[in-house]
């Protein structure tokens, strides 16, 4: 038979524990407001950003998919208008990327597994007129360059590059190399491979902006030119590398593809900042996907929604609270 004393000391015991929970702060829970995830106008972005819309959306949180600037929506994530971009490239947009982290109102929520290569290339076939390659030097022959060159252009040669809001200092590059090119920018990243497709059909003349991961450099046999090695200092001194009187006198930089964000998602949807910090894919698979869509034809929802079905177990782990 329990004493006074000890039924007291139990009752006094359950008191401070049920206090205790009470003042003890409840774990945090997602707002129900929408995530705004960043679409761009390529392919792979658009499958990486619905593989984690859709993911979010199986944990429970409200999603929406917003059209963005590449370069510019570093605008809205700084104030919160915008909430995530799943790819930002080493290769184009890792200044941007670290100004706007340096405000410490966006976050770098580290890389997506995916590793990033831009570059100008061109198809094999083109090595028997300009048989330098794939050494930039031999754009420098005026012959080569003529090899590369369209009515509109001759006798400069033409290099086809991506969207003007892809970045990628091609003008600059042409200019710090002293490269006999006119720079001709793609309209959208369907314009860009649906000419590459026309030109090797027919073997024509052509070099341009590619990247990886991506089909093209997997179906197409070519080679990317092999430019000075990038450097920081030659982005940034006029007075580093080859050309001292200007920058970019070298190629791009390769590396990873970040995802990035406003700096408040870790506080207001904290269960989803540690799934967006967890996704991560290869560029095999993202390169296999782009090309059901891109080439193949298939839907990019149905392309989603079969690696989302064939992958449970993965992400899974992602959202588990």
């Amino acid at each position: 038979m329990f004493s006074r004393n000890h039924v007291t000391k139990a009752a006094l015991g359950a008191l401070a524990l049920s206090t205790a929970l009470m003042l003890s702060p409840a774990s945090a829970e997602d707002s129900s407001d929408p995530i705004k995830l960043t679409l761009h106008d390529w392919t792979g972005q658009l499958i990486t950003t619905h593989l984690m819309g859709e993911i979010l959306k199986k944990a429970g949180n409200n999603v929406e998919y917003v059209q963005a600037d590449y370069l510019a929506q570093f605008a809205g994530l700084e104030t919160g208008d915008l909430d995530v971009a799943m790819e930002m490239w080493e290769t184009t947009g890792r200044e941007a990327m670290d100004a706007a982290t340096a405000t410490g109102k966006v976050e770098n929520f580290g890389p997506s597994g995916l590793q990033a290569k831009e570059e100008w290339w061109f198809p094999e076939y083109m090595k028997e007129k300009c048989p330098g390659l794939p050494n930039w030097e031999a754009l420098k022959d005026p012959a080569c360059a003529e090899a590369f060159s369209t009515p509109e252009t001759a006798p400069k040669g033409r290099y086809l590059g991506g969207a003007v809001t892809w970045g990628g200092f091609d003008e600059e590059r042409v200019e710090a190399l002293d490269l006999p090119f006119e720079v001709i920018h793609a309209g959208t990243d369907a314009a860009l491979f649906a000419e590459l497709e026309s030109a090797y059909q027919r073997k024509a003349p052509i070099i341009m902006w590619v990247y990886a991961p991506h089909w093209a450099p997997i179906k197409y046999k070519g080679e990317w030119v092999q430019f000075p090695e990038y450097t920081k200092e030659c982005y940034e001194d006029p007075s580093w590398g080859i050309n001292t009187d200007a920058a970019y006198d070298c190629g791009k930089p390769y590396g990873n593809i970040w995802k990035v964000g406003w700096a408040g998602v870790k506080d207001k949807w904290p269960d989803a900042y540690k799934a967006i910090k967890a996704f991560t894919i290869d560029n095999e698979e993202m390169g296999q996907m782009i090309s059901k869509v891109d080439v193949d034809g298939q839907k990019l929802d149905d392309v989603v929604a079969e690696w989302i079905g064939a992958n449970e177990a993965r992400w899974s782990e992602w959202i588990k609270k």
